[in-house]
């Protein structure tokens, strides 16, 4: 008896362990799968959206998407939940206008010239990639025609070949210095083929022109959109446009620059109101082609627009002229019915609050708040 004590006892301190062991695993992965479902439930709860299914998330291109008005477009897309590509040459466009949404796995940043062919699979194009500063398109003409002309071409193919629907981001240039106010759709424009304006007017024109004959010759499912004055938060602040310069001069204290006698007038439309009108017009029916307006009818006097932001800045400038520039047109001003009827859209922000927004965008980046 002596001699199996020793052996009992050495026996159970072993299971005993074992048996310990055992229970002490047991309790911990019983405390892991609670923590996980209390952290799957706080997941659920501060989730900012539900992901979208795959057979609804659509493969979006953005060509010029890290510019201006293809920044604010990526952010509408990517918030719907869609895997977007966006590929900008960064020559007017910049990443920090895509800083606040790089970090979401549905975003994919390329940088490419669309003047060179593009190979990617994809369900929608959005042709936004165009110089749209006198500034910027008239510092290399040669190269802004290129853009829309062979970039038209070669999105033009690309949707070709993977069936995918296009739009085209045309503009009001397309009229010129108009005769016939406010611009209709079927108005065929007054464009100075020779002028200095021309790189980028007869380069929209010739774009539509193609879209249109792909259209005729290949089926291709197409959408045109002529964009009116746009003005918001990630405009350029050298860009030379007028809104952006004369919120720059007021913040400044500086002489507002106008040409002429400022009273040539144009339509100001807010960027996110555009950005509805695009992906309305995305959105209609194969046989819906355009072109449509996009812009705001509320006409206002270059003078006036100065009055206001000097106001609403309540900056201390003063007004300046200087000669009206070559081919400016004087008068500027969509039609909108067809926008209104066709896509249900018009624009909602007034002239005053989208200045207020955009002024204090533009206060905050030449603070230095914020990256631009």
């Amino acid at each position: 008896m002596k001699k199996i004590r020793p052996v009992l006892k050495t026996y159970v301190e072993i299971h005993g362990n074992v048996i310990a062991l055992v229970f002490r695993t047991l309790l911990l992965f019983c405390s892991r799968k609670n923590g996980k479902n209390q952290m799957d439930n706080s997941r659920k709860m501060n989730a900012p959206f539900t992901p979208m299914k795959p057979s609804i998330r659509k493969r979006v291109l953005v060509t010029g998407g890290a510019g201006f008005l293809g920044s604010h477009l990526c952010e509408r897309l990517l918030d719907a939940g869609h895997d977007l590509l966006c590929v900008d040459n960064f020559y007017t466009g910049t990443k920090d206008n895509l800083l606040h949404v790089l970090a979401n796995p549905h975003l994919e940043l390329m940088r490419h010239d669309v003047t060179f062919p593009l190979y990617v699979e994809v369900d929608e194009i959005f042709n936004l990639a165009c110089p749209a500063s006198p500034i910027h398109y008239q510092f290399d003409p040669v190269q802004t025609t290129k853009t829309s002309v062979h970039g038209a071409i070669n999105m033009l193919g690309l949707a070709k070949r993977v069936k995918a629907n296009i739009l085209q981001a045309s503009t009001s240039e397309v009229y010129g210095d108009p005769e016939v106010h406010p611009q209709r759709e079927d108005y065929w424009g007054r464009v100075n083929p020779n002028g200095i304006r021309a790189c980028y007017d007869e380069g929209k024109r010739c774009a539509e022109t193609l879209f249109f004959d792909y259209r005729r010759q290949h089926g291709l499912n197409i959408k045109v959109a002529r964009i009116f004055n746009t003005y918001g938060p990630r405009m350029h602040p050298n860009d030379g446009r007028v809104v952006s310069n004369f919120i720059v001069q007021a913040l400044h204290d500086e002489p507002i620059t106008l040409y002429g006698d400022g009273s040539q007038t144009r339509a100001f439309c807010y960027v996110d109101d555009l950005i509805e009108g695009l992906l309305r017009l995305m959105a209609t029916p194969d046989d819906f082609t355009g072109p449509v307006n996009l812009g705001n009818p509320g006409e206002f006097t270059i003078k006036e627009l100065a009055e206001k932001v000097i106001e609403l800045t309540g900056s201390r400038s003063v007004l300046s002229y200087h000669p009206l520039p070559s081919d400016d047109p004087t008068q500027r001003r969509p039609d909108i019915t067809l926008a209104r009827n066709a896509l249900g859209w018009e624009p909602k922000v007034h002239l005053e609050e989208g200045l207020r927004r955009t002024i204090a965008y533009f206060d905050a980046l030449l603070s230095g708040k914020i990256e631009g």
